[in-house]
Parts: structure tokens; C-alpha cells; sequence
């Protein structure tokens, strides 16, 4: 198996962050790949289910809980959910 680093990028909403992971994504030589994380929040503006997140329904990311498919999750905000599932980086 091989075994990479991970980086995780954490920080307020606005702050940055997609701006970030865009250029260091674009830098081939750093051979980075994106982990697409799940929320129960909507699409916003030009987000693509399945690349930007996994827009999945309360019930669905309840299920993900209960099977113990993420390596984290949290209420971001009231009623807002994001994790990312263990497929995600075991895909990586």
C-alpha cells in the first residue's frame, strides 16, 4: 500500500481556501489530488455535486454516521453537515 501525506486545509468560510487548493491542485509537479467532502447544505453559484462536494441529504449523511464512513464530520452550521467519507481518501 502506498502511503501519502495529507494535507488539510481548515479555516473560516471566505477565508481562502478553495483559492488555495486551486493552485497548489494546478501545480503538477506536486502530484496533489482533491478529496470531494459531503454536505446537506445546497449548491452555491456554480458548485458541481460530485466535484466541488457531495450535496447529500440529512438522512443520507445520518446513515454515513452510523456506519462509521467518515474519517470526520461536523455541524458547520445549525443544521449544516460536512465530512468526508473514508472512500474519499482511501480513493486517493
Amino acid at each position: 500500500m502506498n502511503k501519502g501525506k495529507l494535507l488539510v486545509f481548515s479555516a473560516p468560510s471566505g477565508s481562502g481556501k478553495t483559492t488555495i487548493v486551486r493552485h497548489l491542485l494546478a501545480q503538477e509537479d506536486l502530484n496533489l489530488e482533491f478529496s470531494i467532502s459531503c454536505a446537506t447544505r445546497e449548491p452555491r453559484g456554480q458548485e458541481v455535486d460530485g466535484k466541488d462536494y457531495y450535496f447529500i441529504s440529512w438522512e443520507e449523511f445520518k446513515k454515513h454516521i452510523k456506519a462509521e464512513e467518515f474519517v470526520e464530520w461536523e455541524e458547520v452550521y445549525t443544521n449544516n453537515y460536512y465530512g468526508t467519507l473514508k472512500s474519499e481518501v482511501e480513493r486517493i
